[in-house]
């Protein structure tokens, strides 16, 4: 089809080729709104560029094809010098990326045009005003020239005239500035600014192009998980000025509360002002409400269009507009971004409303906005010290020392400080703070800033526009308008549920949700969203959801939030504290009867653990670890031991126990722990080991029996590579719990299962499958076998370097990796059920939590997944969009 489509061609389908922006260019064109004319150069075009490093051979001719039709239709040539056609070039790419690639508008405006435009216009001051902006925006984007020399040279200019406002700028003051800015190009970028017009619009096409792969652009991608081979649309639109004056204007309209999901106007407008002053938060905006009273006409039909739009997209639209001269033209619509309240409520809103099904609604939320909905709120009741208040842009309860810049925000996030970062406004460059900060403060702009939306993108907690803050990013401290001064690195709270910000540290509680989870009766619209989605997830998910729970109160709160049993019972846990010297006792044993002592003693303890542990999970399976690590770890460090040993020999006074374990650690001690005596092997090397530890799983299981309980012990043999390890582990066990139902006259409802985490175990499933009962995939220690690395060491050292070359898009300890890791779960859930098809099968590494995983793992047919418990709600979700979203496809 070619590289370049009318507006008039495309549709909201073709978001993979046209870009998202494109799409619904085309989608409003074809529905018969006003949208200025223009063209989508598609992502197929950006793709081929940023492989060859030239544009695709014919990208030049349907350009001209394109515009020589646009002129046609708008009845003017693009830069003409008697009536100008001016364009606008925006970046599309598929997925939104708010404020990430570049723009450029009053393409086609030279030193001849703007003449013909401020004839045309009959409006001087306008012309110079489009010529300055076009001369600041190429110069930055096209010419990558620092921006701050503009804006220097602007707050040069308003502080000449003595205003800070630069609608108080007069013609004469914009033409000088339009000189100084060609001056900074010159200097700058050693060449002049480019008078030919078609010349703009080439090179600033390529800019959009090449913006796709800049560090922001590539950062933004990696935290909202984009794909890097996308590649970014290209549209050119006729300009419409909403700089024509106080009868002009932009504006950014939600058709609900993108904050809150609620119904009504919401929005802002800015007279006299192009779209990039309302999202750049330049100057504070109007609301839609105070729109009405400026332009009653234009506000009207507006609404009639979001209404509209939202009834075709059967969504919450996000849409850009400009007013010129009293007509209204629609620039842009997309499905809004929204924070985790807003996508809960408006879901169930518009289920209620007849727009969309159940099933649509749980897709529609994900598992991460459900986590956010879970973190701790301020504690109203605690007292507070109020500094301001501005926009509740993006829910939540950041706490903070204040820093004014993104390489501070960085940097100190880096050592561990939480952060706010405190700026005017933010821009694009300012995306690594905001990555790095707890939260996001602003004394200017709206909910449509690029402050406000990049935060609610991103689920940071955001404040906008608290003009009550005079922000001095070179002084580093905001001051009051009460005169209290906030330095950086002083302590702030900021609301964005409610848009407040205090002094200090503000106490947190319970959020509501968890309140719910919990248990609680919760009379709240929020509450109540979430509680209707959730019934439905269950009701469609295929997974079972299990915990990794190694204490009863783990277990009973996991249960509370809907766990359906215990995935992962880490037994190493219950050895620690006073119970590390019984463990000392055993590893230092020198003979079987001071081992089976130590034992001995151990034993009564553990099985007093799996009681209560039972009790929590009545009726539930609970898989038991046995223990796993290397036993080093339950003695002291060889290097602060032998220090200790030496100081005391020179003194005359050391301790027999201090030799003696000294030469134990040495013993045991080797250049790779966890590839070494660790798992089965500590089975099989110390057998009373793990039948003292399934003598206490059968035995509390028996106790529960008799207390009237269903116990459904699992027990779960670690890091076998064997079938003949596990054989022999096996033999063990069975022959403990023979003599436990012997003894007891009862029947134990058991099973004996292992651990897949080595390579090995995956391609040998089918063998290993003669001897288990189940599998469960460790899918930590996998990748760290698959992959060759340890996730203590690396993911500190290399890794940015891994996600800068595109090696990974993120962690494969925070998401499966789905091609490597991801294989060999499912060829080793294949070879296992081949051999045993009813074999049981989970996994209880951390990915058991994540959403994408977690659609990996029932795509591949595991029965549950096991994670934290406060994962547990989120994995719930997952669970059952991975299975409505998989309808949804066909």
């Amino acid at each position: 089809m070619g590289f370049v489509y009318a507006f008039a061609s495309g549709s909201k389908d073709q978001r993979d080729l046209l870009g998202g922006k494109g799409a619904n260019l085309a989608e409003m064109t074809n529905l018969g709104l006003p949208v200025p004319p223009g063209f989508t150069i598609t992502t197929e075009a950006c793709r081929a560029y940023l492989a060859d490093g030239h544009d695709p051979d014919g990208l030049a001719e349907e350009i001209s094809e394109h515009l020589a039709a646009l002129e046609e239709t708008m009845g003017r040539r693009l830069g003409h010098p008697d009536d100008p056609l001016l364009v606008s070039v925006r970046s599309g790419a598929k997925f939104s990326m708010p404020g990430m690639m570049e723009t450029v508008l009053n393409i086609g405006l030279n030193d001849e045009s703007v003449v013909g435009l401020a004839r045309q216009s009959e409006d001087e001051r306008f012309a110079q005003d489009s010529y300055r902006r076009l001369l600041q925006m190429f110069g930055a984007t096209v010419l990558d020239i620092d921006a701050e020399h503009f804006s220097s040279a602007l707050d040069a200019a308003k502080e000449a005239r003595g205003t800070e406002s630069d609608l108080d700028l007069d013609a004469d003051d914009l033409r000088a500035l339009v000189e100084t800015f060609k001056a900074i190009v010159r200097e700058q970028a050693g060449r002049e600014f480019p008078q030919d017009p078609r010349e703009q619009l080439d090179l600033a096409v390529r800019a959009v192009f090449d913006s796709w792969n800049t560090d922001r652009a590539r950062l933004y991608r990696r935290q909202e998980r984009i794909p890097d081979d996308l590649g970014t649309a290209v549209n050119v639109q006729a300009m419409v000025f909403g700089n024509f004056g106080m009868d002009s204007g932009s504006g950014v309209a939600f058709t609900r509360d993108p904050a809150s999901g609620n119904q009504g106007e919401y929005g802002d407008y800015l007279q006299n002002a192009q779209g990039e002053d309302v999202v750049a938060g330049i100057r504070n905006t109007i609301s839609l409400a105070d729109f009405a009273e400026v332009d009653r006409r234009s506000h009207d039909e507006l609404l009639g269009i979001m209404a509209r739009l939202e009834r075709h997209y059967r969504d919450m639209c996000d849409i850009e507009f400009t007013v010129e001269r009293g007509k209204l033209w629609m620039l842009q619509t997309r499905v809004g971004k929204r924070t985790p309240e807003a996508a809960f409520r408006i879901a169930i809103h518009m289920v209620d409303e007849g727009l969309i099904q159940m099933d649509e609604a749980v897709t529609r939320v994900s598992g991460e906005q459900l986590a956010q909905l879970m973190f701790p709120r301020f504690d109203a009741s605690a007292e507070r010290v109020l500094l301001a208040t501005g926009m509740n842009a993006s829910p939540g309860a950041a706490v903070g020392k204040a820093v004014f810049d993104s390489d501070t925000a960085v940097e100190w996030a880096e050592r561990g400080e939480d952060v706010i970062l405190v700026r005017k406004e933010t821009n694009p460059d300012d995306l690594r703070g905001m990555v790095a900060a707890r939260g996001i403060l602003t004394s200017r702009g709206g909910k449509t800033s690029h402050a406000a939306v990049v935060a609610r993108g991103m689920g940071r907690t955001c404040v906008c526009g608290a003009d009550a803050l005079d922000v001095d990013a070179k002084a580093r401290e905001f001051r009051t308008r009460d005169g209290v001064t906030v330095r950086e690195g002083d302590v702030v709270s900021i609301d964005g549920t409610t848009g407040e910000v205090f002094a200090g540290e503000v106490p947190v509680s319970a959020a509501l949700v968890v309140r719910h989870f919990e248990g609680e009766q919760v009379e709240d619209d929020l509450v109540h969203a979430v509680s209707r989605i959730m019934a439905h997830a269950d009701g469609a998910r295929r997974l079972r959801v299990r915990t990794n729970a190694d204490t009863p109160e783990d277990a009973a709160r996991a249960r509370r939030f809907g766990a359906q049993g215990i995935g992962l019972c880490r037994t190493e846990h219950m050895f620690l504290g006073d119970r590390r010297e019984l463990v000392e006792k055993l590893i230092v044993a020198e003979d079987e009867d001071t081992q089976h002592a130590a034992l001995d003693a151990l034993l009564p303890l553990q099985r007093q653990d799996f009681i209560e542990i039972f009790e929590a999970m009545d009726g539930l399976p609970v898989t038991i670890r046995l223990i796993d690590p290397p036993l080093h770890e339950f003695l002291p460090d060889l290097t602060e031991l032998s220090v200790r040993v030496a100081l005391a020999e020179e003194r005359g006074d050391v301790e027999e126990r201090d030799r003696v374990l000294l030469r134990h650690v040495r013993r045991l001690h080797e250049q790779n722990p966890m590839l070494g005596l660790r798992g089965v092997r500590l089975g099989i090397q110390i057998p009373g080991l793990f039948r003292m530890q399934a003598r206490a799983i059968l035995e509390a299981a028996a106790d529960s029996v008799a207390a009237g309980m269903r116990p459904r012990p699992e027990i779960m043999i670690p890091l076998v590579a064997s079938v003949r390890e596990l054989e022999l582990v096996k033999a063990d066990i069975l022959a403990v719990a023979g003599e436990i139902e012997e003894a007891r006259g009862v029947t134990l409802d058991y099973s004996v299962g292992t651990m897949i985490e080595l390579p090995r175990a995956a391609f040998l499933a089918d063998r290993i499958a003669k001897e288990a009962d189940f599998f469960s995939f460790g899918t930590n220690d996998l990748t760290q076998m698959a992959w060759g690395f340890s996730r203590d060491d690396v993911e500190a050292s290399f890794f940015a370097r891994y996600f800068e070359h595109a090696i990974f898009d993120v962690s494969p300890f925070e998401s499966l990796d789905q091609l490597g890791v991801g294989g060999m779960v499912e060829m080793g859930t294949k070879k296992g059920r081949k051999t045993r098809p009813d074999l049981k099968v989970g996994v209880c590494g951390e990915h058991g939590g994540d959403p994408r995983s977690i659609h990996f793992f029932d795509r591949v047919g595991l029965d549950y997944v096991s994670c934290s418990p406060f994962r547990v709600p989120v994995a719930r979700l997952e669970a059952g969009r991975a299975v409505l979203l998989r309808r949804a496809d066909g």
